[in-house]
């Protein structure tokens, strides 16, 4: 695998070292090993799939709090989707800074979410088909969300949204999130 580091801090897009011969070719996806010589939290809890009927469809933006806080690694196997994720973790350098990485199933390529880093992404193709796997177990009492349309975050969705879920649809704006924080920081 090849570890390229992001442009937020703990971050990586993994590609693929392929191994070609007259079969085709053969590539390791994960290796506990690997990951830790990165830094990187090599547990997985959970493994899913994720199809997406239309492009345009929007998921996100996801993330659990501790002592729930969960990493991913997220890959496209069908068509196409634009990843994208947002450090919240506030004694980070790259706090609030976000990034999107086309991830295809013809570039193989795959996106290691750190913690408390939201998520979230867009199909690209009818079709699109993502597989997480996820470093610690799906616990609703912990999880967060941030606006996929947060005029805080600016984030640069390539197609319009053609279908995304009310809960999705509804998470708090940034400036709520941090107005709630002072407040409860006072008391």
């Amino acid at each position: 695998m090849i570890f390229t580091p992001t442009e937020l801090q703990d971050a990586y897009i993994i590609d693929l070292e392929e191994k070609h011969d007259n079969r085709g070719f053969f590539a390791r996806t994960f290796c506990a090993k690997e990951f830790e010589a990165h830094g990187l939290k090599p547990v997985v809890a959970q493994c899913n799939l994720s199809f997406n009927h239309k492009k345009g469809t929007l998921r996100g933006m996801h993330y659990q709090i501790p002592p729930a806080a969960e990493t991913k690694l997220i890959r496209c196997t069908r068509g196409a989707i634009y990843d994208v994720i947002i450090d919240m973790r506030p004694d980070s350098p790259t706090y609030l800074k976000h990034i999107g990485v086309e991830l295809t199933a013809e570039n193989r390529r795959a996106l290691y979410v750190p913690e408390m880093f939201a998520h979230g992404y867009q199909a690209l193709t009818d079709g699109a088909e993502v597989i997480y796997q996820v470093g610690e177990f799906y616990t609703p009492g912990y999880e967060r969300g941030l606006r996929y349309d947060d005029p805080f975050f600016n984030i640069k969705w390539p197609l319009e949204v053609t279908e995304i879920s009310e809960k999705d649809k509804n998470w708090p704006l940034m400036t709520t999130i941090a107005a709630g924080s002072s407040s409860s920081e006072k008391r």
